[in-house]
């Protein structure tokens, strides 16, 4: 980190200004070298300034640059920010010269991995800067911030002086025995703790695993046999013609996709072709598919037409769906019922029909209802968010376990002693007190450069 990095902050493309971000030791030094106007190596951190950025006596861009001194800055390092004209020639044309002039190109994410490298964040406000950048939605939003500015960091933290402190008593107990005036720590007394953390722990993991559809949304497939109005239900709740709508039967031969929001959670909904035999070479990859998809979906919308009689392909789309959070939609409710719903028992069934407006709300209703949506905004947003810390946090589980049932099979304190620092080590690796180089490049290569 002795170099200085400097990259386009902004979106290439035409628009009003782009930033080109400066960050280390030289970062004052090198653009002072090609700055026109006043002595950035002497003004004041947190001001912006008026010039021209010069290469060789050609004039490159009007700009103002703002200077942020160490340590109060996203990286605790010198900043400066070119605020340039937007435009992909000339923001190019800023960091070229910035390039010639001693600078390097930052690397994917290196601006917040230097942030991270100098204390100023933790592992988990790292991926919360990621998820900020990238929430399409309010509570996505408001879940990386609050992960950004260190609530989970601040949990993580508390779990690890609770167990810091349970360590000492254990070690004093080893090493000074012969003391009469420390708290001697018995089997039972350990136990009584590791059940308040795994208490803790089980929390965390249980309700990060809920509410990760505030993330990853929900991935929802449309199934039937063909010409149920599987496509007019897809249309309907995207609000556009996405899909082919005809009467002929196999008009959907691949999956169609589309997204929507529903109470601030994102469906990511397929529509499948029709479930059915067929000779059609085209059509059986199409079905194959749409099986395979119903295994991976988190929603499963299987509609039957309501002015039919269940048929052999109904069933068998039933019975594959049985085990699936599901809800069978009875479609074309404008029609005369002919469904025996005793054959529908023990299933979520909604009735809907695509002719007008209101027609699909029952369903939208429903899945707001399965999934507990209406609640989603009320929650405590301090959870787990990634595979990375979720992986660690159920080792951490898992030590614990190990260490619980070492005090009820009168395993030598010492030997507990050795799980419960591993769990004390996994949490430490959630925010980073401990790290490696693989953690910190798997982490920071999906970053945009820049950041």
């Amino acid at each position: 980190m002795d170099d200085t990095i400097v990259a386009i902050s902004t979106s290439l493309g035409v628009g009003a200004i782009s930033i080109v971000r400066v960050t280390g030791k030289e970062a004052l030094k090198i653009v002072n070298k090609v700055f026109k106007g006043e002595n950035l190596e002497r003004v004041k951190s947190h001001t912006i300034h008026y010039g021209h950025i010069v290469y060789k006596d050609e004039e490159i861009d009007e700009v103002l640059v703002s200077i942020m001194l160490a340590p109060r800055t996203y990286t605790k390092e010198d900043v400066v920010e070119v605020n340039c004209h937007g435009g992909i020639n000339t923001t190019n044309k800023v960091l070229e010269v910035l390039l010639l002039n001693g600078a390097r190109l930052a690397e994917r994410g290196e601006f917040t991995k230097r942030a991270f490298l100098n204390g100023r964040i933790d592992l988990t406000e790292s991926e919360a800067v990621m998820d900020l950048i990238e929430s399409k939605s309010d509570i996505e939003r408001r879940l990386a911030l609050k992960n950004e500015k260190g609530n989970l960091k601040n949990l993580i933290t508390e779990y690890r002086n609770k167990i810091t402190d349970l360590i000492s008593h254990i070690e004093v107990n080893i090493d000074y025995p012969e003391y009469y005036d420390i708290e001697v720590m018995n089997d039972e007394k350990i136990k009584k703790t590791l059940e308040y953390l795994l208490k803790d722990i089980n929390k965390l993991i249980n309700e990060s695993e809920n509410k990760q559809i505030i993330k990853t949304g929900i991935k929802t497939i449309i199934v039937g046999r063909p010409n149920v109005g599987k496509s007019s239900i897809l249309n309907s709740l995207l609000d556009e013609n996405k899909a082919i709508v005809t009467d002929i039967p196999g008009t959907t031969r691949d999956i169609v996709e589309g997204e929507i929001y529903i109470d601030g959670i994102n469906l990511n909904i397929i529509d499948t072709a029709g479930i059915r035999e067929t000779e059609d070479k085209v059509e059986k990859i199409g079905v194959l598919k749409s099986l395979d998809l119903i295994d991976k979906a988190d929603l499963v919308l299987v509609v039957l037409n309501s002015g039919e009689k269940l048929t052999k392909e109904d069933l068998e789309i039933l019975d594959k769906t049985k085990n699936k959070t599901s809800i069978v939609i009875l479609n074309k409710n404008d029609l005369d019922s002919k469904i025996d719903k005793k054959l529908l028992e023990n299933r979520i069934i909604i009735e809907t029909n695509t002719l007008d407006s209101n027609g699909i709300m029952p369903l939208k209703d429903k899945i707001k209802e399965l999934f507990n949506l209406d609640m989603i905004d009320t929650l405590d947003y301090t959870y787990l968010t990634s595979a990375r810390s979720m992986s660690l946090a159920k080792k951490t589980k898992a030590s614990l376990e190990n260490a619980y049932q070492g005090t009820i099979n009168n395993v030598p304190i010492d030997m507990i002693e050795i799980d419960i620092k591993d769990a004390f080590d996994y949490l430490g690796e959630i925010i980073g007190t401990t790290y490696s180089d693989e953690i910190l490049d798997n982490l920071f290569k999906n970053f945009c450069v820049g950041k």
